[in-house]
């Protein structure tokens, strides 16, 4: 019988990832892990999850240094990247772009997995990469903990980057998300045990469609206590006008890496765009790479969200 429980069996390193710098942090019973793939509402859900620990107002610190990205290999160091942890006060919440058989599990820590339509997230991710600067690609393809095949520049052809994206893996497990890393594998991954009570499940249309609803039901599970009056001011918070107004504070990391800085890194916040990009053609390799990796209640909430059910039921 397959286990109940997730058990940590993929190590992921390349240009952008080091899944072993998980073997460093000392984890508090109390910890949150914000996991995605890529583009799907990492930053939003760091900053909703920032209001609901910290409360209103303007934050000690940036988001990359208060939530750190422990699995990311080009900003920090095995050793920065545990100092910085062990060095937090507050209650901690951790980014991380790993499926979840590559993070350490315990059932005492609070996993919110974000979920997106992969044909939204591509068209995010083309707008990502584009963006990165000289001194990205620099870090990325360099130091000593570099691993694999440097990062090429993002081609300027829309359609070149989507058939290798839909195809290609970047690991021997994964079918899809070439050069990164695969948005199918990491939504299943956690969908596989979506019936573990700390597991939380939470997608970019339901928040775009009730941000406040989906914060108060996120704080529940978080077992944090949020006094009324401060509702209308924590969803005020974490609005997408009021991140793109407050990118240079939020994300001032994101001023040498994207060009545009941080109002490029939170960009549209739209979905759909891909309906006048993508060909009849490529919209049929999408499914048929939905197939390969997903069971169809996956397949049916990643697109739809709640709309296609309750991820606990489905």
């Amino acid at each position: 019988m397959p286990s109940r429980l997730p058990q940590r069996t993929r190590t992921y390193r390349n240009h952008h990832l080091n899944s072993t710098h998980w073997d460093r942090i000392k984890l508090r019973e109390d910890d949150i892990v914000i996991s995605t793939s890529l583009k799907t509402g990492t930053t939003w859900m760091q900053r909703i999850v920032s209001l609901l620990v910290l409360g209103p107002g303007p934050l000690p610190g940036s988001l990359a240094m208060l939530s750190p990205w422990i699995d990311s290999r080009f900003w920090l160091n095995a050793d920065a990247m545990a100092a910085l942890a062990e060095g937090q006060t507050h209650r901690r919440f951790f980014k991380s772009h790993l499926p979840l058989d590559a993070l350490p599990y315990d059932p005492s820590l609070k996993y919110i997995y974000v979920g997106r339509d992969g044909r939204d997230v591509f068209m995010s991710f083309v707008n990502h990469w584009a963006a990165y600067t000289d001194f990205i690609y620099d870090r990325l393809n360099s130091g000593d903990e570099f691993c694999g095949e440097p990062l090429a520049r993002c081609p300027d052809d829309i359609h070149q980057v989507f058939r290798d994206w839909v195809s290609r893996g970047s690991f021997p497990w994964e079918q899809d998300g070439y050069p990164f890393w695969s948005h199918l594998y990491h939504a299943q991954s956690f969908w596989a045990f979506r019936h573990l009570e700390n597991l939380y499940f939470v997608h970019f249309n339901d928040l775009k469609a009730d941000l406040e609803g989906e914060m108060r039901r996120l704080a529940a599970f978080l077992e944090i206590e949020v006094a009324e009056k401060l509702w209308p001011s924590l969803a005020d918070g974490a609005t997408f006008d009021t991140m793109k107004k407050e990118a240079d504070a939020l994300i001032p990391e994101t001023e040498i890496g994207f060009k545009g800085g941080g109002k490029t890194f939170i960009n549209k916040g739209t979905n759909g765009r891909w309906r006048d990009v993508l060909t009849t053609d490529e919209l049929a390799e999408y499914d048929a790479a939905v197939r390969r990796t997903l069971e169809p209640t996956c397949a049916r909430w990643l697109e739809h969200g709640s709309a296609a059910g309750d991820p606990k039921v489905l």
